[in-house]
């Protein structure tokens, strides 16, 4: 494990490098290799250890009666896994989490989690994840009950827009697992991207989404 890599992972960034050495040798921080299409964690699974994303990208999704999946989280570098979980009494996954491509993760067992937590700077970075963990299920939450497919599908080509910089956006998902992002079937999503194409709003070539100044 390279532990200059590990540093700029802001959760370790100014914890004591000693620390932080003693539990890679114990083997309480460790470094796993997972394949595209990997379940890394399985819904009800207990949570034993925390995880931090070292590269590449996955999603935590569940799976609805007619056996489409619904996507909650994504999950890509230097996010934070289940650090609401670990030290909670129920401590199952709620959620089944997979890798949607080839990455490696840091696995950090509850005994390395209590030591750490003994440093300062680590419980701030700590307690950064947890609420920005709330705040993701917070929008989440709104997303599904408060807005219309139009506009959560509107809001998440403009947050794509800012984040490419760029009213010319690539979507990172398929169609089909942009439907399981929102949650939807899959006639209902193109139904809303062919009416944002009818108003000039879009103009849509595969992934390759091109956005209306009138869009903002």
């Amino acid at each position: 494990m390279n532990i200059r890599e590990l540093r700029q992972i802001p959760l370790f960034s100014d914890v004591d490098e000693k620390i932080i050495l003693k539990l890679i040798q114990e083997n309480e921080i460790y470094e796993r290799q997972y394949k595209k299409d990997t379940t890394v964690h399985s819904r009800g699974e207990s949570c034993t250890m925390l995880d931090v994303v070292l590269s590449g990208k996955l999603v935590s999704y569940s799976l609805a009666q007619n056996g489409s999946e619904n996507i909650l989280f994504e999950f890509k570098t230097k996010s934070i896994i289940a650090a609401n979980l670990l030290f909670g009494e129920n401590n199952r996954y709620p959620f089944n989490i997979y890798s949607m491509a080839d990455c490696y993760l840091i696995h950090l067992t509850k005994s390395a989690i209590c030591e750490l937590l003994k440093d300062y700077s680590f419980v701030k970075q700590f307690i950064r994840s947890l609420s920005q963990n709330s705040q993701g299920m917070n929008q989440k939450i709104v997303m599904f009950t408060q807005k219309s497919l139009r506009d959560n599908i509107l809001d998440y080509l403009m947050a794509l827009s800012i984040e490419q910089q760029s009213n010319t956006v690539m979507l990172p998902l398929t169609k089909k697992q942009l439907a399981d992002y929102f949650g939807v079937q899959r006639p209902s999503l193109f139904r809303v991207f062919k009416k944002l194409k009818e108003e000039g709003l879009i103009k849509v070539n595969n992934r390759e989404i091109i956005l209306n100044k009138n869009i903002y």
